[in-house]
């Protein structure tokens, strides 16, 4: 039996490394230095093929700007105890979600991005990113709504 795809949204700094860094880089990435445990915990439980929302975070830029995808489940990186996920670009949001927007849509109340807004790797559940994908037009060949229809 199949195990059902899990979302997840993972947080950099723009100045660190930005959407435009990992599509230049053939869109593959390793998601390292993780140092909070339970960052570390989430993404321990990720898997083949979940799907991971690209936030940057910041002073300049809170928002939603692409999706990745979980091509290698973690693996140690020899630093006590410390490890990482290796993610590929699916597809850039057609337009970027701020937190600001987020943070007033009725159908994202309770996400945990806002009760821990310091955790770098943050579970979705799957109301919450359909509702995101919704609101950001879709990102790549997922093509969605503009977030205005009776779609919630």
């Amino acid at each position: 039996m199949g195990r059902e795809k899990h979302y997840w949204l993972l947080k950099t700094e723009a100045g660190e490394w930005s959407w435009e860094d990992q599509a230049a880089n053939g869109g593959l990435s390793n998601w390292d230095g993780v140092k909070n445990k339970q960052a570390q915990k989430n993404l321990k439980s990720m898997r083949l093929g979940d799907l991971c929302f690209f936030y940057h975070s910041g002073a300049k830029a809170r928002r939603v700007v692409g999706v990745v995808s979980v091509v290698r489940e973690w693996y140690s990186d020899g630093e006590d105890g410390g490890g990482l996920v290796d993610v590929k670009a699916v597809g850039e949001m057609r337009r970027p979600v701020d937190l600001k927007e987020m943070k007033g849509d009725v159908g994202l109340k309770g996400f945990a991005l806002f009760r821990q807004p310091r955790l770098s790797v943050v579970p979705v559940p799957e109301d919450v990113w359909n509702r995101v994908c919704d609101l950001g037009g879709g990102f790549g060949e997922d093509v969605r709504g503009s977030g205005s229809e009776d779609d919630v």
